[in-house]
């Protein structure tokens, strides 16, 4: 979508939300949302007679609403806010309306995008800028084909004498340490939860695929089905990631997808697999042969080339370092490889038709818009540079020389984001600068806060 182009919602859209609401008659709510740069919904439950106001462009919100830091509060110096008035945008539907299914009355959703007053692109919504890098890749023949893979912890709804999360379990580890990975009597246990998150997923064509017990006791992953609109994929994520939250609140439990809930056990994880189609749709990856074109390899250093710029992206709060961790399956250093779960960049094994890269830097606390647009603008970068990766890593890349390291502090990644001049060219401008005040808003407020361990380890010792 051209920068000064006006949006309109698509017929198609319209008139599958006037069916929509044509079919429930007694609906009660719909809630008009966007998503912030840090993947928060922000948005309005209006009256379900508002529905046709939604769908018109009438939901206004300050334009500020998606910069909000993830406390919910505006970035100091944010020229969205005091600078220009703290004006508002319009909210304008990207989806057609679909039930939420785990609200008590009747409710209904209706997915937004922000955009200025005027109708044309608002560069502070991070959707926007997925747009911009999906619409370079195209302006080179391609499209990706994605799905994203999401790791969450399902958690009791009270937490335990210290105030720490309690994960559900059917197993019983405190005398043998064990893991749950595909353990069947985990989703037994919780089968009740997974076939309204399957309703639910149905409800809001959500394509919902296998759903696997993880490492840690209450870890599970559910995988999306692979689309060739990377838009399409962010959003069915950041909805899928909601769907989860909002069904657990119907059982009386909760969902987290924060990177690393307990020091001890697995981390979540976002793992995102992708190829990319020519004009006729040949997956440009696959030659026939278990290596894969020189396109694979080319998009391959590309990312690798990119990935410690995008690094605030991929781990975007204090948290989220706590996931990379030497034999834990997140990876550490900057490498590829052939169906090797310990590198960065994998190349699954399987059919050549559906040769692909599987990226498994990000965690699951990430927002999927600009991840998305930080992995295709590393694949952008090495096909139009015909960029070389080095040697494939057999073996455990773990022990790996230091200098292949993928940067592993916050305060780190957000300068190398900041002074990286890929993107400045990918993204917009005025969005670098914006998400880099917001991060470091986040980092200041962190690092001012003195932790429970730091006193019951300091404060009578030194």
């Amino acid at each position: 979508m051209a920068a000064q182009e006006k949006y309109e919602p698509s017929e198609e859209l319209l008139a599958a939300s006037e069916a929509f609401l044509d079919a429930h008659p007694k609906l009660k709510w719909i809630e008009g949302f966007v998503f912030d740069i840090n993947g928060v919904p922000r948005g309005k439950w209006l009256p379900s007679d508002s529905a046709h106001k939604l769908l018109g462009g009438g939901l206004q919100m300050p334009r500020s609403a998606v910069s909000l830091d993830i406390w919910g509060r505006d970035i100091e110096d944010n020229p969205l806010v005091f600078a220009s008035g703290d004006s508002d945008g319009i909210c304008m539907p990207v989806s057609s309306i679909h039930m939420a299914p785990w609200h008590r009355e009747q409710t209904a959703q209706l997915h937004m995008q922000l955009f200025e007053a005027d109708g044309t692109v608002l560069f502070a919504d991070p959707r926007s800028q997925l747009q911009k890098v999906v619409a370079r890749l195209e302006r080179l023949g391609y499209k990706a084909v994605c799905a994203t893979e999401l790791e969450f912890y399902l958690l009791q709804e009270g937490a335990d004498e210290l105030g720490h999360p309690r994960p559900v379990s059917d197993n019983d580890s405190d005398l043998v340490p064990s893991t749950d990975v595909y353990d069947l009597s985990e989703l037994d246990s919780q089968r009740h939860f997974f076939a309204d998150v399957r309703a639910a997923c149905e409800a809001q064509d959500i394509p919902a695929d296998s759903i696997i017990s993880e490492y840690s006791p209450g870890q599970f992953e559910i995988n999306l089905l692979h689309c060739n609109d990377p838009v399409k994929v962010a959003d069915q994520t950041l909805l899928f990631k909601r769907l989860l939250k909002g069904v657990a609140r119907s059982h009386g439990l909760r969902v987290s997808t924060m990177a690393k809930l307990f020091g001890d056990l697995s981390g979540n994880g976002m793992h995102v697999h992708l190829s990319l189609e020519d004009k006729d749709g040949n997956n440009v990856f696959d030659d026939g042969s278990e290596e894969g074109t020189d396109l694979l390899r080319q998009a391959v250093a590309g990312m690798m080339a990119t990935a410690n710029d995008s690094m605030a992206i991929f781990a975007p709060h204090s948290n989220s370092y706590r996931r990379f961790q030497e034999s834990t399956y997140a990876p550490l250093n900057l490498c590829w490889g052939y169906d090797n779960r310990t590198v960065t960049f994998r190349i699954p094994a399987g059919d050549c038709h559906a040769r692909r890269i599987e990226h498994r830097i990000a965690g699951a606390d990430v927002n999927p818009y600009l991840v998305l647009a930080a992995i295709l603008a590393g694949v952008c970068h090495g096909l139009e540079n015909r960029l070389q990766p080095p040697e494939p890593v057999e073996g455990d890349a773990y022990q790996l020389e230091s200098e292949h390291q993928l940067v592993n502090t916050w305060s780190d990644a957000i300068d190398q984001f900041e002074e990286s001049k890929l993107w400045k060219e990918y993204f917009d401008p005025e969005f670098v600068d914006l998400f880099v005040m917001l991060k470091r808003q986040e980092l200041h407020e962190i690092a001012a806060r003195v932790t429970d361990v730091e006193y019951e380890s300091y404060l009578q010792r030194v």
